[in-house]
């Protein structure tokens, strides 16, 4: 067993590889560029060596950088973790020949199965089913175009080195193709350092599905059974559970089988994950992709097997067989994960990047027959970059059957308090309340679905919005209170937590614990949590993707409220804003030029995530605020139309 270990990570992976090398009494090296300097994966390790400037493409995507880290601490091995450098084969080539280990699979799994575009070829030649689509080198746009028409829409363009959801875009006409392959390639190229390209028919109405399995380098192949990633925003997963809703023994046992049998082919001898594409209607089911590295929601496996995955990961890169066996596996309950992102879900999930002023996060551990698992690469006063992934953390929850994880994760989701940059909590919490996500029903489609005019809030029914109403009220009295005694209106402290809150004469027992940040309280025995915003003129409130806004006052003042003319909303539609912080890669008009509503007249590119800014209405470009090259803040006025 290997006595020391470098990291090739960052954020909640890197913790997460360093918790588990401590527990196996492994000491751990991590690489950290400039935007990680204070990072928490840099205090916990036992070395740590600088490795460049923020962009991965100075830092954590230099091979060389790596390896002489390696050398510098004396690591014997490497855990690439997720993205980076994970499945480039040139890395495990070069490590091998440097006599470094590498924990993850052999080079030659890694081009047979890692490449998006081989991996099809393999699986086809091993008899495995895939989705229509073209395998090979694509020219430029037209040639995409031709192949995109010959498929039939909508088709997938996707980045051949991809993953992550990073280089992926669905296109349901030519004119999307035209715009969406430039794009991906271009996201491609950024992030990973390879711009191939292939083409695949979109199943509507689909279920992603993956198979996570294990191999060690005596010819052993085991599969931990299976995950669903339906809940997807921008190809990218949101919500994760194991097992899925929507499989039975038959199909399970079928398409596990499917996935050994593929690692087996190609002497898979780590980690990894096959994904497909089922149909919801017969369970049909095709293969998408392998993914020959750990994956970003691999805990909620761990949580129905009662394995460690990167505990398996090191032991069989240094040689050891796997100890259990297909037959000895089990599932065990149910687990759901949610990715806790800085995006703002309100703003079509757009990248929010600043300083967490308030992470407060529900406790770990187990409960009863309920564990509550957060994984976190983050921590109050760190800032979150524009470098990188926006992922804040990832809550996992297990529990007997779905619907006890599905409810413990909502309790857990209440308990976070995020302050100083926008979060997808309100959404995720919404996810959990919403009947046919409850009941399973679910597709890719999800939340195109259920927010085809994108995440707005839920609207609260009666009961709700007066309880939001009453909780207002009191934060309202409590704060008035309190400045009456700070003044030294009053006498003696507030320390009343216990209070009846009566709706329409129903008497309803709560206990209220308040602060400046929001509310915890437990009404009628069942605890939930309020987070509420001051505004200029009330109160804004929030749980679990519920959204009321309050405004208290006197009988008087609200008398005065009613009288006050609504304020006629600004023309902004000759503005082309910045949806979002980032870095322009290219403005594609100049002025005087024509230009109509829907077309493309920028990129900007935050978190490796390459954005089209499009014109809203039909006019003359005026002025260009903005250059190739330059940063933008949210909502700054990039060009503006006659």
């Amino acid at each position: 067993m290997f006595d020391k270990i470098l990291i090739a990570n960052r954020g909640e992976v890197a913790v997460r590889i360093i918790r588990t090398a401590r527990r196996m009494g492994i000491k751990t090296v991590v690489v950290y560029s400039e935007a990680d300097r204070d990072s928490l994966a840099v205090d916990m390790a036992d070395e740590t060596v600088f490795i460049g400037p923020a962009p991965a493409a100075q830092s954590y995507l230099v091979i060389d950088k790596i390896v002489d880290a390696a050398k510098q601490t004396g690591a014997q091995a490497i855990h690439p973790g997720f993205g980076f450098l994970s499945e480039k084969a040139e890395f495990a080539d070069r490590l091998l020949a440097e006599k470094i280990t590498f924990i993850g699979p052999n080079a030659n799994a890694i081009r047979a199965m890692g490449d998006k575009i081989e991996s099809k070829k393999s699986a086809q030649a091993a008899g495995v089913s895939c989705v229509p689509g073209f395998i090979g080198e694509i020219e430029g746009v037209d040639h995409a175009v031709q192949i995109s028409e010959e498929i039939g829409y909508p088709v997938m363009i996707k980045a051949s080195a991809g993953g992550g959801g990073k280089g992926i875009r669905v296109a349901y006409n030519r004119k999307e193709v035209e715009e969406g392959f430039p794009a991906v390639r271009a996201e491609a190229k950024g992030a990973f350092g390879d711009d191939r390209i292939f083409i695949e028919k979109f199943v509507t109405a689909p279920r992603h599905i993956e198979i996570q399995v294990m191999g060690d380098k005596h010819g052993n192949v085991i599969h931990l059974f299976e995950r669903e990633c339906s809940i997807q925003r921008r190809n990218q997963k949101v919500i994760e559970e194991a097992p899925s809703p929507l499989l039975d023994e038959k199909t399970r046992n079928a398409m596990g089988e499917q996935a050994v049998a593929l690692a087996k082919a190609v002497n898979y001898d780590s980690a990894g994950t096959v994904e497909f594409v089922a149909s919801g209607a017969d369970k049909s089911f095709y293969f998408l992709e392998m993914n020959t590295r750990l994956q970003v929601e691999h805990p909620v496996s761990e949580m129905i097997t009662g394995l460690d995955l990167v505990e398996q990961m090191i032991r069989v890169a240094a040689g050891e067989p796997l100890k259990i066996k297909q037959k000895d596996l089990k599932i065990k309950g149910w687990a759901i994960e949610s990715r806790i992102y800085a995006e703002d879900p309100y703003r079509n999930f757009l990248p929010s990047i600043g300083r967490l002023r308030t992470y407060r996060t529900p406790a770990e551990g187990k409960e009863g027959d309920l564990t509550l698992r957060n994984e976190t690469g983050v921590r109050e006063g760190d800032e979150i970059s524009m470098f990188y992934d926006p992922m804040i953390a990832k809550l996992v929850t297990h529990g007997p059957t779905r619907i006890a994880a599905i409810d413990a994760q909502a309790r857990a989701l209440d308990q976070f308090l995020i302050e100083g940059i926008a979060d997808n909590i309100p959404f995720l919490g919404a996810v959990m309340e919403e009947a046919e996500f409850r009941s399973g029903d679910i597709t890719t489609a999800y939340i195109k679905k259920h927010f085809p005019e994108g995440f707005e809030g839920v609207p609260p029914t009666k009961d709700q919005e007066k309880l939001l109403l009453s909780v207002a009220a009191y934060a309202r009295a409590f704060t008035a209170k309190r400045a009456a005694q700070i003044s030294g209106q009053a006498n003696g402290a507030h320390g009343r937590r216990d209070w009846v809150v009566i709706l329409d004469k129903q008497h309803h027992a709560a206990d209220v614990a308040l602060d400046e940040k929001g509310a915890t309280i437990t009404l009628d025995g069942k605890p939930f949590a309020v987070k509420i915003k001051s505004e200029p003129q009330g109160y804004q409130l929030r749980h679990r993707g519920i959204t009321a806004r309050a405004i208290v006052a006197s009988p008087r003042a609200a008398e005065l409220y009613k009288k006050i003319p609504e304020k006629q909303k600004a023309d902004t539609s000759k503005l082309i804003v910045s949806p979002m912080p980032g870095l322009v890669i290219s403005i594609d008009v100049k002025p005087g030029q024509e230009v109509k509503a829907g077309e493309g007249v920028a990129i900007v590119e935050a978190m490796k995530m390459q954005n089209i800014i499009r014109a809203e209405r039909d006019g003359v470009i005026a002025k260009v605020n903005v250059a190739a090259g330059a940063s933008v803040a949210a909502d700054e006025v990039m060009i503006e139309l006659g």
